[in-house]
């Protein structure tokens, strides 16, 4: 789901880059960038937005992307089977990212942890709603840390937990 100021949008993990290209494709005026670590999977991303003529859509390698960049919203079907420490440790980097009222959209099996992330997401101080629960699939909002501000936008604040 993009809104209409989401002018900012990652693909986190793109693979192949089905959520990369439609985002791009709704969103004209938005800039989409597709991040993996993988070449190949940046390489097959770049040729579906290049075929599917979503010429908004970038692909870069996580290392090659500025810190200090923000999006409006990030879209991600989290690489689960990375481990629980891997996939926390690509969260909590990429969420802290999100901009002042941004969003993001994580699609995560119930039978591979989407209620225990989403309890670690909370426990981190995200707040988080499942908007949609369908074929065992649960579709998890989480806004940044701080009540709808990031803390990387807010200059001096400390990156711990919120109660």
């Amino acid at each position: 789901p993009l809104g209409a100021g989401d002018r900012r949008v990652l693909d986190l993990g793109c693979g192949w880059g089905p959520i990369a290209c439609v985002a791009g494709l709704r969103s004209p005026a938005a800039e989409v960038l597709a991040v993996d670590v993988n070449e190949r999977a940046l390489s097959l991303t770049a040729g579906n937005a290049k075929r599917n003529r979503a010429g908004n859509v970038t692909v870069a390698r996580p290392d090659d992307v500025d810190p200090a960049h923000r999006f409006d919203r990030i879209l991600c079907n989290p690489p689960i089977r990375v481990g629980k420490n891997a996939l926390h440790g690509l969260l909590a980097s990429w969420l802290d990212r999100l901009a002042t009222g941004g969003r993001a959209h994580l699609v995560v099996h119930r039978h591979l942890g989407s209620d225990s992330l989403a309890r670690w997401l909370t426990d981190r101080g995200h707040e988080v709603d499942r908007l949609v629960s369908r074929s065992g699939y649960r579709l998890l909002e989480v806004q940044p840390r701080g009540g709808g501000e990031s803390q990387s936008d807010r200059p001096g604040t400390e990156t711990a937990s919120t109660p």
